[in-house]
């Protein structure tokens, strides 16, 4: 089972272990909003990433919380549903983390309580580099999120290229592993075509985001992007 968000990371892990043959993947399995019916975080209507899902020839999984959900719900929500899969036999769970301990740790934890292990295909790696080898083997995709604390409203909408890269200001992970921006991939090698979109209108959201001794204010840029 792949973790998939529909993004950068999740596409070069994913068509790493596409390459490398050791796993099977049953399914792609991602969070989205009840009410909004759009990916957690993202942004991406559900609608786009089941095309997405079906440019790649492999099932969506949508697993539904509701909008900015507590932590004791996400790890009810998400372990009702591991359980579910460890039982039909599955035994791995795969993500593209790339340098964030704190996360794989948990994601480690919550993994043992239903027997399943966890499996990072680009842990460690540095990001500018895992960046550039998305661009060279043709993965494009857009940017459908930006993080007001590091980059301004231009960027969202933005290709992910070459341009961007050198647009970048300093500071900022190259791959946004610190949630600097998210992105929905669009084509590329994993791809058995495009997929169609067409982009909508840039919204501002701002939201709370609870720390580990305090809570920030942070606001988002949001680029909607239209099935085509």
């Amino acid at each position: 089972m792949f973790n998939w968000s529909g993004g950068k990371d999740s596409s070069l892990a994913l068509h790493r272990v596409l390459q490398q043959g050791e796993y099977d993947i049953d399914c792609l399995l991602t969070t989205a909003s009840i009410q909004q019916k759009r990916i957690n975080m993202h942004g991406v209507r559900l609608e786009l990433m089941q095309k997405q899902a079906e440019a790649i020839g492999l099932p969506l999984m949508p697993v539904m919380l509701n909008d900015m959900p507590a932590m004791e719900e996400y790890n009810r929500v998400m372990g009702d549903t591991m359980k579910a899969l460890s039982g039909k036999g599955i035994t791995y769970s795969i993500f593209g983390d790339i340098f964030l301990e704190d996360l794989k740790d948990y994601r480690d934890g919550q993994l043992t309580k239903v027997n399943m292990k966890g499996v990072y295909p680009i842990w460690k790696e540095d990001s500018l580099q895992l960046l550039k080898q998305f661009i060279e083997q043709g993965f494009k995709a857009v940017l459908v999120c930006v993080n007001e604390r590091y980059l301004d409203k231009s960027f969202a909408g933005r290709l992910l290229d070459e341009s961007f890269l050198n647009d970048l200001p300093d500071g900022v992970d190259p791959c946004g592993e610190n949630g600097e921006f998210h992105s929905f991939v669009f084509d590329g090698p994993i791809f058995k075509q495009p997929v169609a979109y067409k982009t909508g209108e840039v919204v501002y959201r701002k939201y709370e985001l609870s720390g580990s001794s305090e809570s920030v204010d942070t606001g988002f840029f949001y680029c909607d992007l239209l099935p085509a």
